[in-house]
């Protein structure tokens, strides 16, 4: 028999494995697999039953303890900013901004954080304020990988000065690794991890231990990669992606 549930999905609710599906999770028999198995959650409680109705507006769903954006109003995305691009969403004085590359869209988008016009690479995109504030909180310690471009040779020693830490005019700071990539003659590649979010941090830091920045990319926030992706290019972050920054900030 044909189900009467009212089209508001706040009203009676959507049956748990439809959202899942939607989702796209699993279609719907296999998200009934995963419900019989006890590994899907909502807000908190482990969902047996078949037939369980959520409002996905509301709802907080785990699959496997990630969890999952069922909302299709919420929009995640990987910006590759190019260098010379500033980040803001317009800019007074008709310079490049990430909001050039938003023509069109019609959800209203903010970045996550910033990099400096100097700094290319990796910048998250969405209108969930909730995720992209804890993104940004320092409590929460998301780190973030660079690759910098400085000049060769790299001393042995760098990398331990910088593990443990030290002093800038604004207070201490300390990495969560490095290490060098490459060796091209007078020019080195090193990679930097750190989930601090001071302006200008790694540049000030490397300039710090005598390694003063030529070139700096933004690869990877937490587990969201940059990948191949072009400058100026924008994509859709997928579903692990999603949840796995809903994973490094506890949601």
């Amino acid at each position: 028999m044909r189900s009467t549930m009212s089209s508001n999905p706040s009203a009676e609710g959507i049956r748990l494995q439809k959202v899942l599906s939607q989702a796209g999770v699993a279609s719907r028999r296999a998200a009934e697999d995963l419900i019989d198995q006890g590994r899907v959650s909502v807000d908190g409680e482990v969902v047996r039953e078949q037939g369980r109705r959520v409002d996905p507006l509301t709802a907080v769903i785990h699959v496997d303890g990630v969890r999952v954006n069922v909302r299709d109003d919420r929009v995640y995305l990987a910006l590759n900013k190019p260098r010379g691009v500033h980040s803001t969403m317009e800019d007074d004085q008709g310079r490049p901004c990430v909001g050039d590359y938003l023509r069109g869209r019609t959800e209203r988008l903010f970045h996550v954080g910033r990099l400096d016009a100097d700094t290319e690479g990796l910048l998250l995109l969405t209108n969930d304020g909730e995720l992209a504030h804890r993104l940004m909180h320092p409590s929460y310690e998301v780190r973030k990988t660079y690759l910098a471009e400085v000049p060769a040779p790299v001393g042995r020693d760098v990398g331990r000065t910088l593990r443990q830490g030290i002093m800038l005019e604004d207070g201490p700071v300390k990495v969560d690794s490095f290490k060098l990539v490459d060796n091209y003659g007078h020019r080195a590649l090193v990679e930097v991890v750190i989930h601090e979010g001071r302006k200008h941090i790694v540049r000030r830091m490397l300039a710090e231990v005598g390694y003063p920045v030529q070139s700096l990319v933004r690869t990877r926030i937490a587990d969201v990669a940059l990948g191949n992706q072009r400058p100026g290019s924008i994509r859709a972050l997928n579903r692990a992606e999603v949840g796995s920054l809903y994973g490094a900030v506890g949601l």
